[in-house]
């Protein structure tokens, strides 16, 4: 696949998250897919999620559990190789036990195979601002 095509699979992946087709999103992932949230979230204690599953519900359910909402901004994709995606933006959130929101400044590292499905998730994030948000 080429760069153009990886980014395309990535746009497709962010602009279902954005309305909860989580079908399309899960479906765009090969099933034994290795997904890393950053050191120091609190998604990071299950890393990694192998498999589509895992990430449903190790990260996905979560955070729809944890947040009033939970938004992806200002998302600009780049494409690293053959192979990788890298997307910068920021996650504008609501924690729902402190009531507390956070605008964080986020990098996902994607890793797609030669049929455009992603093998790969790296997520670097600011941590500090999604635990403070996190504690009453």
């Amino acid at each position: 696949m080429t760069s153009a095509q990886n980014i395309q699979v990535i746009d497709t992946i962010y602009q279902a998250f954005a309305v909860g087709d989580m079908p399309t999103v899960l479906g765009k992932m090969h099933p034994k897919i290795k997904w890393n949230e950053a050191e120091g979230n609190s998604l990071a204690d299950g890393n990694p999620y192998i498999g589509t599953d895992a990430v449903l519900t190790g990260v996905f359910a979560r955070l729809g559990a944890n947040h009033d909402y939970f938004n992806l901004m200002n998302i600009k994709l780049h494409g690293m190789d053959e192979s990788m995606v890298l997307a910068t933006l920021r996650y504008d959130a609501k924690v729902k036990a402190t009531g507390k929101t956070y605008n964080a400044q986020v990098a996902h590292l994607w890793t797609l195979d030669d049929n455009g499905k992603i093998t790969a998730f790296q997520q670097y994030v600011d941590t500090k601002k999604l635990a403070e948000a996190e504690m009453a």
